[in-house]
């Protein structure tokens, strides 16, 4: 039977956007309009990564009120979650506590991470890529911190499509191929997406795809819809991210 103290504490810290499934058998967002969230999501990616996390460490983006961070404790890894908003941290604290399990969480966003020393074995970088202004950037810092496993997920838009030569050169004269349907592109939201002014960024499965490459990650699995389990591939990047927000080739153009 929930815990009528655990209940008032749910109701203090609502809302919830993770349903996170508490000892007592309370449920933080049971009515969430999207059903069982991110369990559902957790259950398609779950067997995609190790069971026994042992000695790694985690990074999880985004991290919520800690679904995801907690689910990684306790597979062993040592876990930290980082977020801008105070009130999903305050939430994630608490639930660890409720859990018992030692997930560290601070405020930070990913360009925060820039110039870090800290080292990642897996990072989950899912639900964020959209909100961000800059997100290529976001991308090359991640590329540089060098984890072992890195899993991506975005909002998408259209289909599975990837046409084919998006790796070759386009000349001005050639660029009715941008039409196609599964040549990379992405959507711009100028205003707000589901009512959220922080959603700028639609892309399509061909420019994930592509994204990634370019900032040196090999896809090794889509385990689930918008999900993508990579690794670095250094040698997929075609740039140098320098830290000042520039990029340098790392390949002189031929010709």
């Amino acid at each position: 039977m929930p815990d009528p103290a655990v209940c008032r504490a749910v109701a203090e810290l609502a809302p919830w956007f993770h349903n996170l499934h508490l000892p007592d058998g309370t449920r933080t967002a049971p009515g969430h309009p999207l059903g069982d969230f991110p369990a559902f999501k957790w259950r398609a990616l779950a067997p995609h990564l190790p069971a026994d996390l042992s000695g790694w460490r985690a990074l999880d983006i985004g991290c919520n009120a800690g679904f995801y961070s907690f689910e990684l404790a306790r597979r062993g890894a040592r876990v930290t979650g980082i977020d801008v908003d105070d009130h999903y941290l305050r939430q994630a604290r608490w639930a660890g506590g409720q859990y018992g399990l030692d997930v560290t969480f601070r405020r930070a966003g990913v360009y925060d991470l820039a110039g870090g020393d800290e080292g990642w074995d897996l990072i989950l970088f899912m639900g964020v890529f959209y909100h961000l202004r800059y997100p290529l950037l976001a991308l090359d810092i991640l590329a540089d911190l060098a984890p072992r496993l890195m899993v991506f997920q975005t909002l998408t838009m259209g289909g599975r499509e990837v046409a084919p030569g998006v790796q070759e050169d386009v000349d001005y004269r050639s660029r009715a191929r941008f039409d196609d349907p599964g040549w990379p592109k992405m959507a711009f939201i100028e205003h707000t997406f589901c009512h959220d002014p922080t959603n700028w960024w639609v892309p399509n499965h061909a420019a994930v795809l592509a994204m990634l490459r370019s900032c040196g990650f090999a896809v090794d699995d889509t385990p689930g819809q918008e999900i993508y389990v990579c690794r670095p591939d250094p040698a997929l990047a075609r740039h140098r991210w320098d830290r000042s927000g520039l990029t340098l080739p790392l390949h002189a153009p031929k010709g």
